[in-house]
This record gives structure tokens, C-alpha cells and sequence, in this order.
């Protein structure tokens, strides 16, 4: 048992490092992307728009999928979907292939953003103890990894597809190979008077959906917004305005490194705290910040503080239906795209309107929303995280962070 929990647990690290790599890989190529196909300013945001729209629909329907296929099936074959749509935008020429390869990449990623993390908590409550933030530091690891790759390709000046082809050919067997590992954990028996035992009460998961949102509201405006802020509000140079995004990526990967450390130590409860205050601060500095020095600080600060909020969501909502875990995330998942898609023309409209200071006291605001919902991070069953881990029966070998 000890050797499949580890195999298993690997794999899925592997798999949420191969997702962060080709996302960012999309994401950051997206101007040499528009210019390839000739999308013009008032399309693209359609375009942007599609993506997380198909995602959300991806998701539902893994829900459904999942009451007849085990996730790790699923994730199995939509990982290298969501890989050959990737190739797919970098090797087309035409604005309709390019609408059907972002199609297959938003649908399929749904499905393997939700699967990803029904595995991640189902293992989590089969180990007795957090993990779910170890498996996010390698979704950052992959998304350093292909920042820095679309980097070389733009510096050199490389095709889409010759940029996009090496990475598919590589990702594309492994995780494949890597797929035959994965384990659709199961956690101790649920009490049956429980009423997690019973079906998803979405009043119930609502404040974890409101959290997920807030959460991907701050994280999207770092992603789209930073660069320019550093830039046209603090007056940086063009060269600095790329550093942001990438330390934030780095804070971020370090803050769930030694996450799932402070949830065992201190619980999810304290931990979601201090991170929505960190954050807040974050916010505050930026939004404050005299100069381009102090701005990146703020950004440094939010890398720290937002890096925790979504892991644990996904986890809290395990806990809270450990009997109906793959539904709740299903569910919950869709709020991940929510957030994504209001929160980058949120701060554009507010910085046009009002200014782009003022802008980002908003996402400010509603990360400090989330103290409100701590209380919904509160172990549960489990009982991991507030000192008072389960016996486990399966020796998992010490470390627990480690992959």
C-alpha cells in the first residue's frame, strides 16, 4: 500500500506540473498567438472569454462523467487532449482552427483541472493529512518552467509550433506512462449520520465557492495586470514590468512548498487567515506603493497570501462531502473560471473609469471577505490540521511534503 500511495502520489504531481507548463505556455504566447491568426483587439477578448466559458462546461460535465468513470480515467485521457490542443493553436493558420483547438483546450481542461483535484483530495483523505498544497507547488513548478520556456521562444523568435512541439512530444508519453499510477484514494468509512454523507447542499459549499472566486479574482489580476501597472502607474521601465509576474509565481511556488507544513502545525482555518491577510496587505502595498521597488514588494506579498486559498478550498470541500468528494469539486471548480473571468475586465473597467490604484483596493476588499468564511476550512472528520491527526493504516513514509 505504501508503494502504490507513493507511485500514485507522484504521478499526480507529475500531472499537475505538466498542466501548469502547458498552460502557461498558452497564456503567455497569447500576443504572438494573435498575431499569428490576425485576432484583432475587439475579438480577442472573445477569444479569452471562450476558454474558461468551456472550462466551467468541461467541468459539470465531469461531474456526471465521474458517477460512471473513475477520475484517474478520465484524467488519463484528457491530459493528452488537452496537449494536442495546445500543438493544435500553434500549428493552424486559420481563424476557425483556431476557435476549434481553444474549444477542445477549454472543454478538456475543465475536466482535467476537476479530476486533477477529486484525485488530490481523495488521496489527501487517504493519507490523513495535507498534501493538497503540494500538489499546487507543482502546478507553479510547471508554470515557472513554461513562462521560462515561452520566454526562449519568444527571444528567439520561434514559431508557435516549433516553441509548442518539443514540450507535447515530451509531456504527452510521460504523463500518459505516468497515468498508469494514479489512485483513486478513498479515505476511511463516513459516518452515516453525517450529513456529509449525503447529497452536495450547495448553501453548504457556497461560502467555498465565494472564496474560490475571490481568490482567482486576485490571482487574475496579478496575471494580466501587473506588467502594465508596474509600468503605466509606477512608471517602471519595460524590463521591469515582466519581473512581477514571475515573482509572484516563484512566492507563490515557495508558499505551498511549506503549506501543507503550516496546515498540520497550525490548521487550514489559521492557515486561509493569514493567507487572506497577507494578501490583503499585498493589495494595499501595491495599491500604495510610491515606486516600482515597493509595488514589486506588494506583488511578492500576494504571491505568499493567495498561493493558499485555492488548494485549501478544494480541500475543505472534500471534508465537508467526504461522501460525495468528486461532486463538490466538480462544482466547486466552476468558480475557478468565474473568478478568472471577472476579474481581469473588473480592474480594466475600474482602472479606465476611476484609476488603476484605486482598482486594486476591489480584489483588496474581497479577498478580506474570505476571514468571514475561515470558519468553513474547520477540519471535519479528518481531523488533520488542528493537531489531532487520524490513525493512519498505511505507512506513508515520512516527509508528507515530499513528492
Amino acid at each position: 500500500m505504501t508503494d502504490v500511495l507513493r507511485r500514485g502520489r507522484a504521478s499526480l504531481a507529475f500531472s499537475f506540473c505538466a498542466q501548469g507548463a502547458t498552460f502557461a505556455l498558452l497564456v503567455t504566447r497569447i500576443p504572438a498567438i494573435q498575431d499569428r491568426y490576425g485576432v484583432s483587439d475587439a475579438l480577442l477578448p472573445v477569444f479569452l472569454a471562450a476558454v474558461p466559458i468551456l472550462a466551467g462546461v468541461g467541468s459539470v460535465t465531469t461531474e456526471q462523467l465521474v458517477k460512471r468513470i473513475r477520475p484517474s480515467r478520465l484524467l488519463r485521457w484528457s491530459q493528452p487532449v488537452v496537449l494536442l490542443a495546445l500543438l493544435g493553436v500553434g500549428a493552424g493558420d486559420r481563424m476557425a482552427e483556431l476557435g476549434i483547438a481553444l474549444a477542445a483546450f477549454g472543454l478538456t481542461v475543465g475536466a482535467l483541472d476537476a479530476s486533477m483535484n477529486m484525485l488530490g483530495v481523495s488521496l489527501q483523505r487517504t493519507y490523513g493529512r495535507s498534501i493538497m498544497l503540494g500538489f499546487h507547488a507543482a502546478y507553479s513548478l510547471g508554470g515557472i518552467v513554461g513562462a521560462s520556456l515561452a520566454w526562449v521562444g519568444a527571444h528567439w523568435h520561434l514559431a508557435l509550433w516549433v516553441s509548442y512541439l518539443p514540450v507535447v512530444v515530451v509531456l504527452l508519453p510521460a504523463t500518459f506512462i505516468g497515468s498508469r499510477w494514479y489512485v483513486d484514494g478513498s479515505g476511511p468509512a463516513v459516518d452515516a449520520e453525517g450529513a456529509e454523507a449525503g447529497p452536495v447542499v450547495f448553501k453548504l459549499l457556497l461560502p467555498l465557492c465565494l472564496v474560490m472566486t475571490f481568490a482567482y479574482i486576485g490571482d487574475s489580476t496579478v496575471s494580466n495586470w501587473s506588467a502594465k501597472y508596474l509600468q503605466d502607474t509606477l512608471r517602471s521601465s519595460e524590463q521591469l514590468a515582466t519581473v512581477p509576474y514571475n515573482v509572484y509565481m516563484v512566492t507563490t511556488l515557495l508558499g505551498r512548498s511549506l503549506g501543507d507544513f503550516g496546515v498540520r502545525r497550525f490548521g487550514a482555518v489559521a492557515v486561509v487567515r493569514l493567507g487572506a491577510l497577507v494578501a490583503a496587505l499585498g493589495f494595499a502595498v501595491v495599491a500604495g506603493a510610491p515606486g516600482a521597488w515597493v509595488g514589486m514588494l506588494g506583488f511578492t506579498l500576494l504571491g505568499l497570501g493567495l498561493c493558499v486559498l485555492v488548494p485549501q478550498t478544494f480541500a475543505a470541500a472534500g471534508r465537508l462531502f467526504p461522501g460525495a468528494s468528486d461532486t463538490a469539486i466538480a462544482r466547486l471548480n466552476i468558480f475557478n473560471y468565474v473568478g478568472f473571468l471577472i476579474g481581469s475586465p473588473l480592474v480594466g473597467a475600474l482602472g479606465d473609469a476611476w484609476s488603476y490604484r484605486g482598482a486594486m483596493l476591489v480584489p483588496m476588499a474581497l479577498v478580506l471577505v474570505t476571514l468571514v468564511y475561515a470558519r468553513s476550512f474547520k477540519p471535519g472528520p479528518d481531523r488533520y490540521g488542528d493537531g489531532h491527526e487520524r490513525p493512519r493504516t498505511a505507512d506513508v513514509g515520512p516527509g508528507s511534503n515530499g513528492l
